[in-house]
This record gives C-alpha cells, sequence and structure tokens, in this order.
C-alpha cells in the first residue's frame, strides 16, 4: 500500500526503546526515518496505521556475520542468491546484514564482490546489505573448521591492497592475527575504515594484545570457534583468544547463539564477563537456513563442501564437526532468552544496538530513537515475526 504523505504510524504495542520496553507506545515515522515515540495513541494525519496488537515493536535484527540463506549462499556470486538471502532473513526479523564469505579463489570472491554491487541497486525487498565480510584466507590451518585448506594463506600486502582499493563495498574483514604480516594487514585494513576481526586462529595474549594495540583488531569472530584457549606448550600455559578477549574489555565479541554451537553455560559466561554492549548475536547461518534438513554445500554451488544438515546446525559428513549454522535471527533471540536467561531487553541490544555500534552505523541503526532509520520488526512473546519494515516500508508481514 503506497501512501504519498510517506508517513506510518505503529500503535499499540510495546516499544523496545534505547533505554526501556514502553508500554502501549506509539512509534511515528516519515520518510524512512523514526520521527517519534509517544507514550500512547498520537494522531499522525495522513499516517498508514498499522495496529501492533499488544506484540513488540523492535529495532529490526542487525547480522553481521551471514553467509546464506533460503537455499543461496553469496559465494553462488549472483544476483539472484544475495536477494533471496535478504528476503528469507527479512522473514526472521533481520533489517541489516554483513553478506559474508568464504575462504575461495581470487576469481570467486571478485564475483561475489561484483554481484554485491548490482544486487545493493536491486534489493527493494529484503534486508539492507551494510556492506562485504571477507572471512578469510588469511588463517591459522590448524583452526581452519570448514574453510577449505587449499586456499588458505598468509596476508600478502599485494593482494589485499588491491582488493580493498578496488571494492569499497569491504567493511570487514577476518583474519588470523598471529600469521606472518597479520598485524600490518590490520594496520592497512583499519585505516580503509574496514573493521578488523579475530577468527580461525590459534593465537596466544601476547599476539593477541599485539594485534589490538597495533593492528586495530578490535572483534572475536564467531567467539570460541576455530580459536584458541589455554594450551600448553613445554609445560608451560598459553592464554588464547577467548581468555584474550574476555581480558581486553574494548574486545567486541559476536557469538552464534543457535543454542548448539555455545552451549548454555558458555552463553551465560560470556554474558556475564562481555556484558550486552560489548556482545552482537549472528547467525553464521549458511545457505541451509530456513530449508528442510539434509544435505546441504557449505560455500558455492560449484566448488563447495558437501555437509549434513540435522540436530538444527550443519555438521561435516563425518560429524566430526559443525560446518555452520542455519539460525535465523528471531532463534538467536529466543536461545538467549531461554537457555542464556537473558532479558528481553538486553537481548535486543545485543541483536541490534551492538552489532550496529560495533559496525559503526549507530547514528542511523540499532535502536528505536529519533532521527534513525525506521528499520523496525514486530513480534509476539515467542518472538514469532509479525510484520518486518526496512526504512519505513513493509516488506515482510505473517500471513
Amino acid at each position: 500500500m503506497h501512501n504519498s504523505s510517506g508517513r506510518l504510524k505503529i500503535f499499540n504495542g510495546q516499544v523496545i526503546g534505547p533505554d526501556a520496553i514502553h508500554s502501549g507506545a506509539c512509534l511515528l515515522v516519515e520518510h524512512g526515518k523514526i520521527v517519534g515515540i509517544e507514550p500512547m495513541d498520537t494522531e499522525f494525519p495522513e499516517a498508514k496505521i498499522v495496529d501492533a496488537h499488544g506484540n513488540y515493536i523492535s529495532p529490526g535484527f542487525i547480522d553481521i556475520h551471514v553467509h546464506g540463506g533460503g537455499g543461496s549462499d553469496f559465494m553462488d556470486g549472483t544476483v539472484e542468491a544475495f536477494l533471496t538471502i535478504a528476503q528469507t532473513h527479512a522473514r526472521h526479523g533481520t533489517t541489516s546484514l554483513l553478506p559474508t564469505t568464504l575462504t575461495s579463489e581470487k576469481e570467486d570472491l571478485i564475483q561475489t564482490l561484483e554481484a554485491f554491487g548490482k544486487a545493493e541497486k536491486m534489493n527493494s525487498q529484503g534486508a539492507n546489505f551494510m556492506g562485504m565480510h571477507l572471512e578469510g584466507p588469511y588463517f591459522a590451518m590448524s583452526q581452519r573448521g570448514a574453510q577449505d585448506p587449499k586456499y588458505i594463506r598468509n596476508p600478502n600486502p599485494a593482494e589485499y591492497e588491491e582488493i580493498l582499493n578496488s571494492y569499497s563495498c569491504i567493511k570487514r574483514w577476518s583474519a588470523a592475527p598471529e600469521l606472518p604480516g597479520a598485524v600490518d594487514f590490520g594496520k592497512f585494513v583499519t585505516s580503509k575504515g574496514v573493521l578488523a576481526a579475530i577468527a580461525h586462529t590459534d593465537a596466544i595474549y601476547e599476539e593477541v594484545l599485539e594485534a589490538y594495540e597495533k593492528g586495530g583488531y578490535s572483534l572475536a569472530t564467531h567467539f570460541y570457534s576455530a580459536m584458541s584457549g589455554v594450551t600448553r606448550r613445554n609445560a608451560y600455559r598459553y592464554a588464547g583468544v577467548v581468555e584474550s578477549a574476555y581480558l581486553l574489555d574494548d574486545m567486541n565479541v559476536e557469538i552464534i547463539a543457535d543454542g548448539v554451537h555455545l552451549p548454555a553455560p558458555l552463553l551465560k559466561l560470556i554474558y556475564k564477563i562481555k556484558g550486552p554492549h560489548r556482545i552482537a548475536l549472528i547467525t553464521d547461518a549458511m545457505r541451509a537456513a530456513d530449508m528442510p534438513a539434509g544435505n546441504s554445500i557449505l560455500g558455492s554451488l560449484k566448488n563447495g563442501l558437501e555437509v549434513l544438515v540435522e540436530d538444527g546446525v550443519a555438521k561435516l559428513p563425518d560429524r566430526t564437526a559443525f560446518a555452520g549454522s542455519v539460525a535465523t535471527a528471531d532463534r538467536l533471540v529466543r536461545t538467549m532468552l531461554d537457555m542464556a536467561e537473558v532479558p528481553l531487553f538486553e537481548t535486543i541490544q545485543m541483536m541490534c544496538h551492538s552489532p550496529a555500534r560495533i559496525m559503526g552505523v549507530e547514528s542511523q541503526k540499532g535502536s528505536l530513537a529519533k532521527g534513525k532509520d525506521a528499520d523496525i520488526v514486530l513480534f509476539n512473546a515467542g518472538i514469532e515475526i509479525q510484520e518486518t519494515f526496512v526504512m519505513g516500508r513493509s516488506i515482510y508481514t505473517k500471513a
């Protein structure tokens, strides 16, 4: 339904505001921006009116690490894949996402980066694209997880400088900080305004500290997954990346809160130590998200890895390791509420505001406040998505 005034009023709901949840409040939107939050139903002439029926009116969910969904992967390198994934996750409350690559041939990476530019212009029915996240290829072989070993290598300035100078859409790059040249890589990446994140790594505290202080690395990618904890070398113990992220107060962490990658005690521990302002909830979803269980492919259809989806997670065929998540953002929120026993307000901070702050977009996104983008999601007490709005436009309504 098109309304020429560009006005929208959502009333009769529980607005999850920046500092509290307001019952019976009313959210006013004009031309894609939030123009007010009123304590009760307010006259707003010529507005499209949405009755929230007592449901929660929340900031849209922001997923800063996602590979796919709905049967598509960003590494398919097609506009169609990008649009399918954006629409799939929008149905689950995601209004912004960071398309993420896998370690691959350079040609395949370039194809995906090229597809991003085209898809961004055509993406009118899905979650907004926040730019690209490159995951790899600069990783520790011992912590590669499901990343293909044949492409894993040390940072190469000629390669990463050319890629970053050619593609301004790149907003984040994950690498192992202990590799030769990784500190210089972090310096270059952050000098370009790109977030440097620590991933697939066997680093010890001293290496993490150097990467953090000199290389600008400020985020731990899928915390606990594919990273070192306490290790012993010649009888001496060393703190790993996990302990380092706890010790460095300003280090952000993102967690795959699907209830499978991390059990309840670890979800509770991370929350207790880092707190909601330093945690982003991520899906890290692969193409099987929102699809039936069974066989699937991690990465591109052309040269990806065959995986098995069961028990709400993707696994390597021999079941020795997880091979990506099939979560959607609504499931992350439910997991934190039910398994980690975190209150809804703090859970929404981790799903919305913290990821926006980590990506440097908190002045536009991540909370329902005057002047911010009208990225809004309505959900019930069971966190079932009723309606998703991107920039004030309804892009999904539950049938």
